[in-house]
């Protein structure tokens, strides 16, 4: 069993005391679709840079819980993970350059027309002044720093391509994708895992709910992760791009993400999970009004978990609200309307509503209407938190996390007594930084 030695933490100590570097969308997309061996290099040392920092700042947060919470089994085993995936980035041997490959590397490629033009990141609607440490005031959004001394730490930067570049640089992003590769597929079970923790500890404390330093915690902690694994699911599809080419996609993000296409395939499995959990011969129907050519820049992946999720919230409280033996149930409605600013994407469930007094809880971790929360499998699900029908609690704070990654949002209003109005937008221009803690 893998455990951090003492010099190994005083490292990630030292790591802690730098703040990470937020990066936009728009400017994970600058790569284009055909990244070559010098950007590439560059964003590989941007990021076993980053990394560290981002990796440094959890394990942090994971030995400062309160209450206990640290002290959890899950807990310190999520730690070590985060630890480990630490050790690897730094003792990754770097190449060994020539100056004038070194010069040639710092040297700025010529951009090809507008769309390279390297754009300056706005401050995320989605969260207040301040209430994250990346600053869009500090940097420029893509990592430079607003002085000389910072003016290397950017993700995208194009290289001059004039030329060859030596086989060493092409050696090491391999070799780095392939780390990246294996500390992606240990934090699998990240989610399911920290889960688990607060279980134990809820067990052990004898407490029904969780508090504001818990909640805020799991909140910053969740939301980190959907950036380090944004960035290394990102530059491992970067590496691969290179000599496999995806139409409309710049690693994991794809171009033209079609939003009704991704509606009906969540409309589909939420259906699905509805009709197995309940044994319903057919799950509440769902009608989607959308445009078929609405297009825009996104992560599909995100798109489809926070539209899956609310769709099952939704079609659960149908079934529960009107019975499972109904032979019909009322239609649940998903309203996608497209802004300058936001493609909103609305979901209205006759559902029973929620009282009011129970709306700030539904952006709880853990809780969950569910009578027994059951036990959590590490390897249940290994991508993310897709629970089956209920019973985590997991599910819209979650997706409100992704939602506001990238500048958007996830909001809900109630009517008790009639249903639920669930409204997600989705950031178009997506030009805000993360939020990074």
């Amino acid at each position: 069993m893998w455990k951090p030695s003492e010099r190994l933490m005083d490292t990630i100590r030292h790591y802690a005391s730098f703040p990470a570097t937020g990066v936009s969308l728009r400017q994970m997309v600058q790569f284009g679709d055909r990244p070559s061996t010098g950007t590439l290099f560059r964003a590989s040392q941007f990021l076993s840079e980053e990394l560290p920092i981002r990796l440094a700042h959890r394990v942090q947060d994971l030995g400062e819980l309160p209450d206990g919470l640290s002290e959890m089994p899950s807990i310190k085993k999520v730690q070590d993970w985060y630890a480990q995936s630490f050790e690897e980035i730094i003792a990754l041997p770097r190449p060994t350059l020539t100056q004038e490959v070194k010069a040639r590397l710092l040297r700025p490629g010529r951009m090809n027309g507008p769309s390279k033009i390297l754009s300056e990141t706005t401050q995320n609607p989605s969260v207040r002044e301040g209430q994250y440490r990346s600053s869009v005031t500090a940097s420029n959004g893509n990592g430079v720093a607003r002085s000389p001394a910072a003016s290397g730490r950017r993700y995208f930067f194009p290289s001059d391509d004039r030329g060859n570049w030596p086989p060493e640089l092409n050696d090491y992003n391999q070799r780095f994708a392939k780390t990246l590769q294996q500390i992606k597929r240990r934090h699998d079970g990240v989610v399911t895992t920290v889960a688990q923790g607060i279980l134990e500890w809820k067990r052990a404390r004898q407490r029904m709910q969780i508090d504001s330093t818990i909640q805020s915690f799991l909140d910053r902690f969740y939301m980190s992760r959907i950036g380090i694994r944004m960035l290394i699911g990102q530059h491992i599809a970067l590496t691969e791009q290179t000599h496999v080419k995806h139409p409309n996609y710049v690693g994991i993000i794809c171009t033209k993400t079609n939003v009704r296409d991704i509606a009906l395939e969540a409309i589909e499995n939420a259906r699905f999970v509805c009709e197995d959990y309940y044994g319903l011969f057919e799950s509440p129907k769902v009608q989607l009004v959308c445009k078929e050519d609405l297009n825009f820049m996104y992560v599909p992946g995100h798109l489809s978990h926070m539209l899956f999720e609310t769709l099952k919230n939704s079609l659960r409280a149908v079934v529960e609200a009107h019975g499972a033996d109904k032979d019909e149930f009322p239609v649940t409605k998903v309203i996608v309307a497209e802004g300058k600013e936001d493609i909103t994407i609305k979901i209205s469930d006759e559902g029973g509503g929620i009282p009011r007094s129970s709306i700030p809880l539904v952006w709880t971790y853990m809780y969950t209407t569910v009578e027994q929360t059951p036990n959590l499998d590490p390897d249940f699900d290994k991508n993310d938190f897709k629970a089956p029908m209920a019973g985590f609690g997991y599910g819209l704070p979650v997706s409100r996390l992704y939602a506001r990654y990238f500048g958007g949002d996830l909001k809900l209003i109630s009517m008790e007594g009639y249903g639920t109005d669930v409204y997600l937008h989705l950031n178009r221009l997506s030009s805000s930084s993360e939020p990074l803690q």
